[in-house]
């Protein structure tokens, strides 16, 4: 028996959840690792400024939901104070538009998540933890064609404060951002790791690095208070728990919208009756996009509900599943800063990891090699305006880590990046392994859907007859020539609980990687 199985968005990511699995860690030891290595191979993926949600399976059979992500400030102040800016990100066909500055950052909660994992979880100590992201950032990594084509977009971000520029600059050209095959090292970020393994979670959020974010946020225009820091929280929560076609499937809860619009459409697609035909027939394409559809509205629908356990109700209530059954039955039959980690250990643990920094905010704190957070000018996150959210609550997020135990006594650990497309990755996934029986390779390279506001998006791989038949229906659909990571990474380890068997995926649209851990003599 393997000692465990790694899936990850970079091959530096995953070789240090490996490392640590080979260690004597265990799945909680390695996630922790894995995201601190994250940070420093892909940078604008992952962040210490930012937060994310862990989902958690234990040997013994306990499922937990850590939320470490991003807190609303306690007050707001006059918006002609606030540093906050649009810029351009370009994605080459097109432009989107991205707030960033202090004013744009919400208060992190990473930093207290992993230190809170490690200590009700994990095994090793943080300073063990730490050590393949420290050598990784002194030693310094080499840029992959992702991560440099993720910093192309998003680029202008990057160099709008002189202080970032200089921590992501060519050595050799500090005026302009590190290329592909270029080499990047980070040593403020590995001298922070190394302090805050020794000084504990206190060092960030009521210690000198904490005093200096809050400095500049009341100097120059941000929102956060010592007080935001201070009384940062980490929830654990009940994971949210649907039966489908006699799978039993765990994701995030509300607050957070992913899993709610994962499991609606789950309900939603076997109250219909099922996908009507073989992967990639007419069939399954119409019903899909039908289901994709009914979402969004829905979705649409409850979003005045202000208190999240209501929307979450009503949400997957019978009155709206039947309403939008009906609705399915009766028709024809962005890139952004997130990233997910899925690790396995041969003693059962399970521990799938989705983070996000956003964009970043264009602002590191000084001196300790942290890019902060955008949260507050995501356009996603904030759907009734910019500088309006209700203060002190935690903020609601599309990522969706998500467990699977399927009929045949396989268990998956999956979860995506990829913003509003991480719903549509992970249901299509789902989908995939349960309706089809498909081995999670195949589940994950299979080709994708993606219909949002009536725009449908079709990846590349689908038959022609059945995709000439799907496009009549959703006049303006755009048909991608490639795979692409619009469509999210979902990455994705598995267990066969019989025979002890491990297997697993990276998303090759995400530069996904999978590693195996081999037992130790």
């Amino acid at each position: 028996m393997a000692d465990g199985i790694v899936a990850a968005g970079h091959p530096a990511t995953a070789a240090a959840a490996s490392e640590i699995l080979a260690d004597g860690g265990n799945a909680f030891d390695a996630v922790v690792a894995a995201h601190f290595a994250a940070c420093v191979a892909e940078p604008v993926l992952a962040s210490l400024g930012g937060g994310g949600f862990l989902l958690a399976r234990t040997a013994a059979g306990e499922r937990h939901l850590y939320d470490f992500f991003t807190q609303t400030p306690h007050r707001r102040r006059a918006t002609n104070e606030v540093d906050f800016r649009p810029i351009l990100a370009d994605f080459g066909t097109a432009t989107q538009e991205f707030h960033i500055g202090l004013g744009a950052i919400a208060c992190p909660g990473s930093v207290k998540g992993l230190f809170r994992i490690q200590r009700e979880l994990g095994r090793l100590p943080m300073r063990r933890l730490v050590e393949p992201a420290v050598a990784l950032a002194r030693r310094g990594v080499r840029l992959n064609a992702l991560q440099a084509y993720i910093f192309d977009i998003v680029g202008a971000i990057y160099r709008a404060d002189p202080e970032v520029l200089r921590l992501f600059a060519a050595r050799r050209d500090p005026g302009r951002l590190v290329r592909h095959g270029e080499t990047l090292r980070q040593p403020q970020l590995a001298d922070t790791l190394e302090a805050l393994a020794r000084e504990g979670e206190a060092l960030f959020y009521r210690g000198e690095i904490g005093q200096r974010l809050v400095a500049d946020c009341r100097e120059r225009g941000g929102y956060l208070g010592r007080d935001d820091l201070a009384g940062y929280r980490v929830r654990r929560r009940r994971p949210l728990a649907i039966d489908y076609r006699g799978a039993r499937i765990y994701t995030n809860p509300a607050p957070s919208a992913g899993g709610m619009l994962i499991a609606f459409g789950l309900r939603l697609l076997e109250a219909t009756g099922g996908l009507g035909g073989r992967f990639g027939s007419p069939g399954h394409l119409e019903r899909l996009a039908g289901v994709m559809d009914a979402t969004g509205a829905a979705r649409a629908e409850v979003a005045s509900e202000a208190d999240a356990a209501r929307r979450s109700a009503r949400l997957l209530g019978a009155d709206l599943l039947r309403r939008y059954r009906e609705q399915v039955v009766g028709r024809p039959a962005c890139h952004r800063g997130t990233t997910h980690v899925s690790v396995l250990d041969a003693e059962g643990n399970e521990a799938s990891m989705t983070v996000s920094n956003g964009e970043g905010a264009g602002y590191a704190i000084p001196g300790t090699g942290i890019v902060m957070n955008n949260m507050l000018g995501e356009e996603d996150l904030n759907p009734h305006g910019f500088h309006v959210w209700p203060c002190d609550m935690r903020m609601a997020s599309m990522m969706a880590p998500t467990l699977l135990a399927r009929p045949d006594g396989t268990d998956v650990v999956l979860g995506s990046g990829g913003s509003n497309r991480i719903r549509t990755a992970i249901l299509q996934v789902l989908i995939n392994l349960v309706d089809y029986g498909m081995p999670v390779a195949a589940a994950v390279r299979k080709p994708r859907l993606h219909l949002e506001n009536g725009q449908l998006s079709i990846e590349h791989g689908f038959p022609e007859r059945a995709l000439h038949r799907l496009v009549k229906h959703y006049p303006g659909a755009q048909n991608w020539g490639a795979r692409n990571l619009f469509f999210g990474g979902v990455h994705a380890v598995a267990r066969d609980r019989h025979s002890a068997a491990l297997s697993g995926a990276g998303d090759p649209r995400r530069g996904g990687v999978c590693l195996r851990v081999a037992p130790q003599p």
